[in-house]
């Protein structure tokens, strides 16, 4: 069975609202016109890359993404059937992990409380690295961390922006896209998804042929 990764924000947790106000309030001081229509078109997890599409000016970003960082609010619950969907993974012999450009600081703690540290003990966060996706150099160190970096094709990723889909492609991982604020399904199918799904929950249920026990 092969390994199956996963994004963290607007995958597994739902936080995107969270992300998305708080950048509301920090670009509305700044006078940058944002709301979700721009938010899906700009983004990328690479927080400089995003604010430098944004019109934020170069030698501010450093203090918008500190700003960023005060006014965020974490998740406060997974997406509905996530965990459940995990347990069903594992117990069919999958090995399982998290790629995603947030922080441990703010990961950590969320998986902890949603009930799923065990099932996601391989974790590349946003601070383990100096680049973020759609670089595929996250993805390719959580394959080697599953000694799989030899046979990325064994391994799925499963994300909900497009610059997950293209940071799985780039890696020659299987990418599944899961419908969000960041990515509708052309936009997921057109950045590489071979597949599209409403919630983690309804991919596993059709990966694994039956339904996932709520």
């Amino acid at each position: 069975m092969g390994p199956i990764l996963f994004d963290w924000d607007g995958t597994l947790a739902d936080s995107l609202e969270s992300f998305y106000a708080a950048n509301a309030v920090i670009l509305g001081e700044l006078g940058i016109p944002f709301d979700r229509d721009r938010y899906r078109r700009v983004y990328t997890p690479d927080w400089r890359r995003f604010y430098r599409r944004l019109g934020v000016p170069e030698d501010r970003l450093e203090s918008t993404n500190a700003r960023w960082a005060a006014a965020f609010r974490p998740a406060t619950r997974p997406m509905p059937g996530a965990r459940e969907a995990l347990l069903a993974l594992a117990a069919a012999g999958h090995e399982l992990g998290l790629v995603t450009a947030t922080s441990h600081r703010i990961v950590d703690s969320q998986i902890e409380r949603f009930g799923m540290a065990d099932l996601l003990e391989v974790r590349v966060c946003g601070d383990d690295l100096p680049v973020y996706k759609p670089d595929p150099a996250p993805l390719r160190l959580a394959l080697e961390r599953l000694g799989v970096a030899d046979r990325p094709g064994e391994a799925i990723y499963v994300g909900d922006a497009p610059d997950d889909m293209r940071m799985a492609r780039a890696t020659g991982t299987r990418a599944i896209g899961i419908r969000s604020l960041l990515g509708d399904g052309p936009a997921l199918l057109e950045a590489g998804a071979e597949v599209v799904h409403d919630s983690v929950a309804s991919w596993t249920a059709a990966f694994l042929g039956r339904p996932i026990a709520a």
